[in-house]
């Protein structure tokens, strides 16, 4: 903890008292949650910064998309449009946000939506002549006007929620105890052999409830790299110089898994927009290099002058165990209600 983030303690306070009404307010029914007649899944954490809810969301589209009728529905961070958007084949990152693009692109099956409003939204999607059976709401964990039927909270391993604390002093942006609406908990980003002490350990430093579930995941990368042409073993792209480049919230990984030492890591903020400068700059330390990135990046440069260079690593979420465990308990859920 920097000495700026001590200094501002007593507004985390503030901020911490500020977020602590406003859920008592909805949990007595005072300010006002909206239900809805079809399953909604709620994605999201207590912290800002990357806890993997893309990969955790693709993985949910994966499972249930193939039954049902599946619609997502993000803000659109960071996007160029207003309201309420449907995606279609006109859409780009600049319309949806990177994240909902990359939905979109992955899975044609799928109705992809943005709205700020995320009450609204499902409003819109139930409108719709071939409305969703099931809605996946992206980031949407504070996003209390609307009563979500299930809530999945996700909190990365080597940053739990348990050991935070509040904005601006610390990540998060409600108290711990806001842990208490989830029915599951993730445990993200984890060691893919972590053991089971381990995961002992972390049971009981969240404290949950004994009608709330835990699970580990690890992130899974691809064995190999796309373009917009051809795909090559990662095994291979390794020997050779090339850029990496992210603008996502915790590169490192990713870096790691890709880089040797003579390449070079363009880090940039998350969902950055992507300049004209800063892409000549890029092209010019790329030179004829290759430049690999990152899905969500790809899709925001992918109508880029570097197209010609550009690969990305495709990722998602893996469990460590108890998967079936985890794809019953959402499809029990989905059953009940549809």
């Amino acid at each position: 903890m920097n000495v700026l983030r001590k200094i501002l303690f007593p507004f985390a306070i503030l901020y911490g008292f500020i977020t602590t009404v406003r859920n008592f307010l909805f949990d007595k029914g005072i300010l006002k949650s909206t239900s809805f007649n079809v399953p909604v899944i709620a994605v999201g954490n207590l912290s800002v910064g990357g806890t993997g809810k893309t990969p955790q969301i693709e993985y949910l589209i994966r499972l249930l998309s193939d039954k049902y009728k599946v619609a997502t529905l993000s803000r659109g961070y960071k996007r160029k449009s207003e309201g309420f958007v449907l995606a279609n084949a006109t859409s780009n990152a600049e319309i949806l946000g990177d994240e909902p693009f990359q939905f979109y692109q992955k899975f044609p099956n799928i109705q992809v939506a943005v709205d700020a409003n995320r009450t609204n939204g499902i409003t819109q999607l139930l409108s719709q002549n071939e409305k969703p059976e099931i809605i996946l709401l992206d980031d949407a964990y504070q996003h209390r006007k609307v009563k979500a039927g299930f809530y999945i909270l996700l909190t990365s391993f080597d940053d739990l929620y348990a050991d935070d604390f509040m904005l601006p002093t610390g990540n998060l942006r409600e108290s711990r105890s806001g842990a208490n609406r989830a029915n599951i908990v993730v445990v993200t980003k984890c060691p893919s052999n972590l053991s089971n002490e381990k995961q002992e350990e972390i049971r009981l430093k969240l404290n949950l409830t004994c009608s709330q579930q835990i699970f580990f995941t690890f992130i899974d990368y691809d064995d190999e790299i796309y373009s917009k042409d051809e795909k090559i073993a990662v095994s291979e792209i390794k020997k050779e110089p090339k850029i990496l480049l992210a603008g996502i919230a915790k590169p490192k990984p990713f870096f790691d898994y890709l880089k040797n030492e003579t390449d070079e890591c363009l880090t940039f903020p998350d969902h950055h927009h992507f300049s004209d400068a800063d892409l000549e700059e890029i092209q010019k330390k790329a030179q004829n290099k290759k430049i690999i990135t990152t899905e969500k990046d790809y899709v925001r440069l992918k109508d880029s002058n570097l197209i010609s260079q550009l690969y990305y690593l495709p990722i998602k979420s893996t469990f460590i165990a108890n998967r079936q465990n985890f794809d019953a308990t959402i499809l029990e859920f989905v059953k009940r209600v549809v």
